[in-house]
């Protein structure tokens, strides 16, 4: 099985290629070139040094959301494109157990940190059972949009060592430092940020699962409204309240 990953959903760019759990190739940058720059050229880098041919993939695991509105809408563009191209189904690997999955085996419980600007993280807490000869992902709390305190308080009264992983982090270090009652820590440089091979990983687990749509049906998750639909909700709102009080 080949599963080709994808990953947009913020500041990093991201292409891995996963074979019946082998990582085969992975192409992932951290630096300020929109993806709709990147994300294309980079597949055509991982293509030649693997002389990969798209035909032979069996799906397209996309980092679905929440996370940067362009990015998703670029990756989601992209994966789209490219599925209704090859005629392959794509497996929806929301963004935050993909990060998770980079800890895939830790003891810990993983909380990622996206930074939602306004004070809020997307955010969810996940952990690792073992069956067998491998882990599986388990979703203590389902992925959302919450202020930071919220989750250090729902993380105080698990009561568990947890390790924290995302851009998040260097944000609220400092409010995770002065509210947490538990032993935490934070992840290493390799696995902190989005990477399209945990992305592929787990979604050639989920594509064993069924958990496909056709590309036609993809949508990214945003979990909340972009900044300039709250605008414009916020700019209608008072126009009608101007409205009633004249």
């Amino acid at each position: 099985m080949r599963i080709l990953g994808l990953d947009s959903s913020g500041m990093v760019a991201s292409v891995a290629v996963v074979e019946d759990d082998i990582l085969v190739a992975e192409y992932t940058t951290n630096y300020k070139k929109t993806h709709s720059q990147t994300l294309l050229p980079m597949l055509e880098e991982v293509q030649e040094m693997i002389e990969l041919n798209l035909e032979q993939i069996d799906a397209i695991a996309i980092a679905s959301g929440p996370g940067s509105f362009t990015g998703l809408r670029i990756g989601a563009a992209t994966a789209k494109g490219l599925g209704l191209a090859l005629q392959k189904p794509l497996v929806e690997v929301p963004t935050l157990e993909g990060l998770a999955y980079n800890l895939c085996g830790t003891s810990q419980l993983v909380c990622p940190l996206i930074d939602a600007r306004r004070n809020q993280v997307y955010t969810g807490i996940y952990a690792f059972e073992q069956e067998e000869d491998h882990y599986r992902l388990q979703i203590v709390e389902p992925q959302c949009a919450v202020d930071v305190l919220r989750i250090i308080e729902r993380l105080n009264q698990l009561n568990r060592e947890v390790v924290f992983l995302g851009d998040g982090v260097p944000v609220y270090r400092e409010t995770l430092s002065g509210n947490l009652r538990v032993p935490y820590t934070f992840a290493p440089a390799p696995n902190n940020r989005q990477r399209a091979a945990s992305v592929a990983a787990l979604g050639e687990v989920y594509y064993r699962q069924g958990k496909c749509v056709t590309a036609a049906e993809h949508q990214p998750e945003y979990l909340r409204k972009s900044q300039a639909e709250r605008e414009a909700q916020e700019k209608k709102m008072q126009n009608q309240d101007e409205t009633a009080s004249s």
